[in-house]
């Protein structure tokens, strides 16, 4: 599926956003997929990638699952819980599942797993509002 124009310039997945991550997320059964590299501009401090950028890497991983199926969603509430450092240049996978659906109101979990060596990096849990269709 195409991003929607309206989406094009997204920090984390829009191709037009010339200082975006230029993340490609990909549906494979029940789990939004995608990789990452941090980059030294990705940075927080003593070459470990800043966690406002692992934050926002999971906040699109849970709402593209949403997305991809060809709805809209804005994030409700978030907790996301940082389990070790990732060093800049370090390889990982984003994966979003949801975890159940009541109404408009969707709960979904996303991980970042190193590839090297498949430790977490990072996980979240957050709630959806997805707009009425």
């Amino acid at each position: 599926m195409s991003l929607e124009s309206t989406a094009n310039r997204c920090f984390v997945c829009g191709p037009s956003n010339p200082i975006g991550l230029n993340v490609r997320f990909h549906l494979d059964d029940d789990v939004c997929r995608a990789e990452f590299t941090p980059r030294g501009e990705h940075v927080g401090y003593d070459g470990v990638t800043h966690g406002g950028i692992l934050f926002s890497l999971l906040d699109d991983v849970m709402a593209n699952w949403v997305f991809l199926r060809g709805e809209r969603c804005y994030t409700a509430r978030a907790e996301v819980r940082y389990r070790k450092p990732l060093p800049i240049g370090t390889p990982v996978r984003l994966e979003g599942r949801q975890e159940k659906r009541r109404g408009r109101l969707a709960t979904l979990s996303g991980k970042i797993i190193r590839q090297d060596d498949d430790s977490v990096v990072a996980e979240a849990s957050a709630r959806f509002m997805v707009e009425a269709g």
